[in-house]
Formats: structure tokens, sequence, C-alpha cells
């Protein structure tokens, strides 16, 4: 199939894939005064005297904004609001259809840190949490910082955060299977943009400590130049030895590559450079840093990509929308760190130690069973650290 122009057949035919409907019926007088006026003034006047009753009294409990600048769309770079809105009505799509959540995605015409944050505030109680998508770095990492300081609901970087808890499970797994712990291993981050880094951050929070960033120039260490803030903030807690150099440099002897970058930049002699049972995970789409079958004939012991027609498919779709559905369930005020460990962990208990092999250390993007998984997580994890408000039934 030439995915390309079905695509767009599909859309033109479509004109949007996703839509609104009613949840009551208004055929008569009586329906209409009930779902409208006069009677509907009951539940504003009860949401004015107790705000927390907006959950309980309208869809904002299940309705969660997928907010874009439209700067960093796939592949495709800065093109726009607008141009953006088929991926993020294709993102509320992935919720309604695997977490049963009610998405809306909302362009933001404005590449302004404060506009973006004020907009989104503003219109934020109309919601139960807010999914940030495909925002450039290092501006993505400003807005949901400062988003998170002034909204009271869950306020979520998928190209971060599901990236990362997503990145994890099957580091966590390939790890296992290669004997390996992580607190021994060599780890190489190919990408210091949002995702690379939110990887590296919740790696080092599983326990990770010899963790090195790259970028254009090669290796982040404290006092390179030419970094950003969050790269500076990166160097700190990074690559303990300072190492120096290109990628080919760096990651020769290490256990794990993690690539967030751009196809084709990692070569066979890279990967023989590696340790023994050496995992790789070339995550750049559509063109991976090296193809599957390049790194296997050059050594590596596990490889993942982001492509579906691969094995270990790293696919953010295992984790939004359990972790969301979870947190709306909970109606958590934030996404924390133990709710991510909490998600990453569900989703690689569901490779048993018997279906544990090279080619199966993530389980597959239509799994059933990991939505599920990682809402229970997420709630149980919501409610231990405290951020949940309503108890678990």
């Amino acid at each position: 199939m030439n995915y390309r122009e079905e695509s767009l057949r599909l859309h033109k035919n479509l004109k949007g894939k996703i839509e609104i409907k009613t949840r009551v019926e208004v055929k008569d007088r009586d329906s209409l005064s009930l779902a409208y006026t006069p009677g509907v003034a009951e539940p504003c006047l009860a949401i004015q005297k107790d705000i927390s009753l907006s959950y309980e009294l309208t869809r904002r409990w299940n309705t969660v904004a997928v907010i874009t600048d439209g700067t960093a769309v796939l592949g495709l770079g800065d093109i726009g609001p607008e141009a953006g809105m088929p991926v993020m009505e294709g993102k509320c799509v992935l919720f309604k259809e695997f977490g049963n959540i009610d998405a809306i995605p909302l362009c933001v015409r404005s590449k302004n840190v404060e506009e973006i944050v004020n907009a989104v505030s503003l219109f934020s109680g109309s919601f139960g949490g807010i999914n940030l998508e495909d925002i450039s770095a290092p501006r993505c990492f400003e807005v949901e910082r400062k988003l998170k300081e002034k909204c009271d609901i869950p306020v979520f970087h998928d190209d971060q955060h599901g990236t990362a808890v997503v990145v994890l499970a099957g580091v966590s797994n390939a790890l296992k299977l290669a004997q390996k712990e992580i607190e021994n291993a060599k780890i190489v981050i190919n990408g210091a943009g949002s995702a690379g880094i939110a990887i590296a951050k919740l790696l080092i929070d599983a326990g990770a400590k010899n963790l090195i960033l790259c970028d254009k120039a090669g290796a982040i260490f404290e006092g390179a130049d030419g970094l950003n803030s969050e790269q500076i903030f990166m160097s700190k807690i990074t690559n303990p030895e300072k190492n120096t150099g290109k990628l080919s440099d760096v990651i020769k002897g290490a256990d794990v590559f993690i690539g967030v970058s751009a196809p084709n930049i990692v070569t066979e002699e890279m990967i023989s450079s590696m340790s023994k049972k050496s995992i790789v995970f070339a995550m750049a789409n559509p063109i991976p840093e090296i193809m599957p079958e390049k790194a296997k004939n050059a050594g590596a012991y596990i490889v993942g990509s982001g492509r579906s027609d691969f094995v270990n498919q790293i696919n953010n779709v295992l984790a939004f929308p359990g972790i969301f559905r979870g947190a709306l369930d909970a109606r958590a005020s934030e996404i924390n760190r133990e709710m991510m460990l909490a998600a990453s962990k569900a989703i690689s208990s569901l490779v048993s130690d018997t279906e544990l092999s090279p080619e199966y250390v993530i389980p597959a993007a239509f799994d059933k069973r990991a939505h599920t998984a990682v809402a229970t997580a997420v709630k149980e994890a919501a409610v231990k650290t405290g951020v949940a408000r309503i108890l678990l039934n």
C-alpha cells in the first residue's frame, strides 16, 4: 500500500477523523429543558459553589486537550498549527481507541512561550488533563514547566515522557535478558532534544549511573560550548567520566545505544565496537539510525526501532492512553516521576520471563493488556504519592 496516497484519500473522504456526539437525546420540550435551559442552571449553580463538581456534572473528568504550536510535527519540522491538525486529530483517535478518553485538538497560533502558557492555562478548567504534542525543543521544556506551575491538572508532553516510559520498559527487559544491571550499564543516547533528555532523566531515575548524551557535535559534558539550558542541566547529571568526542568515540564499549536523532548515522563498525550482548534501540522515523538487520549483522544482541514492520517497536501508544486513563481516574493533580516509573514497570511486566527473547522485549502496540495495566499502576502510584484527589474503588 502507498500509505501517503491512501492517507491523503482517507482524510479527503472523511474530512476529519474525530467528531462530537451527544450523550443525551433532545427530542421534546422536557428533554430540552433538562439538557439546556432552564434545568441546566442547577448544575451551573452547584459548580459555582464547588468547582470540583465540574468533574461530576460535566464531561471534564474524561476530556484531555491535545496542544501543539506546529513547530515539531513528526519529522516534518515547523509546518504551522493548521498543518499539524491531522496529527493532533490522529492523537485524539488513539486516546479514544486505547484509553476511552475524549480528546480535543487545539492548535495554537503562537511560538511565544508566555502566550501559549497563558492561553492553555486560561481554558484548562474545561479539561481533566493537558497533552502537549510536537512543540520544538528547548521551548517545549519551558512550556511544560510553566504550565505545571499554573495548572491544577496533569500536564504531560508525550514526545518526552511517553517515549521515555516505553524506552525504559524495553531497556529494562533487554538488560534482564542480557543479564546486565542498569546501574552498571554504559548507556549512550544520541539526540539531546525533548525525547533524548526525557529518556535520560527517566533512566537515571531508574538507576542508570553511566549515561552519555550526544548531539550533532558529539558527547555532552559539563562546560561544553553551545548547550541550551536543558542540556547544561543534563551535562551536570550525565557523563560522569566527562567523555568527549563524536558518537563513534563514546559508543565504544557501550551496553545500550538509544537513537532519537537522524537516519543512517550509525555504522556497522560502531555497533561492532559496543560491548558483548549489546542493545540497540534505533528509533529515528521512518529511517532509523541504523537498519535493524545491519545492527544484527554487526553483532547487536537486541534491536528495537520505532517502526511497526520490525520486531521490538518502541511505540508511545503503549503508554500515554493508560497513563492519562489512570491519572483521570484518580483525578490526579499531576503526572509525576513515580507514576511514569510505575507505568514503565507495568509495560515491561507484560513480557513474562518465559516469553522474553531478543525478538520480544516489549509488548506489541496493539497488546490490549497494556492500557489497563498502565492505568492501574498509575492510579496506585498517584494515591501513594499523594496527588490523587479521589480514592480508588
